[in-house]
């Protein structure tokens, strides 16, 4: 696909999907807003209100230093999942971002706990932050799924989403959302393709 200088030079809008509040916060609902604190502490931004949208924002950079780094506004939407897309469309268009430049890190029922898959496009698979930003603004925006796995026996996803992360699966949880992180940073920086070759795992 043809990339206008304009389309390239955009930034980016990278999107942490979750609920606020300390009680979901070690959620697996919640894994897309652990990777955008981790990738906050990377820029070394702090999270703030923004203005424009009922979500906390940081303003960044990724990628090497010089001219081969992407400016980058890192969301996590205040609205709660079921709500997302219009915070989050708020600020794609605040900050002139392109569909093709908006990436959702968010869990991801289908995949294995700990496994990654980058795309872009597709359904929602039930996730309501996807169904929410789809209904916005479209599908063409990437994803960064990280695979949470099915519940166990009869328990409901809904029961299953909003539990926090099991003791053993803690164990893995910080490298599971500094891989996470990476991959957003190869996406960013280096494009889909790359991003895909090195973290589909």
């Amino acid at each position: 696909m043809d990339v206008t200088t304009d389309e390239a030079a955009a930034p980016w809008l990278v999107v942490g999907l979750g609920n606020p509040g300390p009680e979901y916060a070690m959620n697996r609902h919640n894994v897309g807003f652990m990777v955008a604190d981790l990738l906050a502490g990377r820029t070394g931004g702090r999270f703030k209100r923004a203005a424009r949208a009922q979500a906390q924002v940081v303003e960044g950079r990724m990628g090497p230093p010089g001219p081969g780094s992407r400016r980058v506004v890192l969301v996590k939407p205040m609205s709660y999942m079921n709500l997302s897309g219009g915070p989050v469309n708020a600020l794609r268009e605040f900050y002139k971002v392109p569909l093709s430049h908006v990436v959702a890190v968010h869990d991801e029922l289908d995949i294995d706990y700990g496994v990654l898959r980058l795309k872009r496009g597709g359904g929602d698979n039930g996730h309501n932050g996807l169904k929410s930003m789809t209904k916005a603004m479209g599908a063409e925006y990437h994803r960064v799924r990280c695979g949470i796995g099915r519940p166990p026996g009869r328990m409901q996803v809904a029961d299953f989403v909003l539990k926090d992360f099991s003791s053993a699966e803690r164990k893995e949880l910080d490298w599971f959302v500094d891989r996470a992180a990476d991959a957003v940073e190869c996406l960013v920086a280096e494009g889909l393709e790359r991003a895909q070759n090195t973290y589909n795992s």
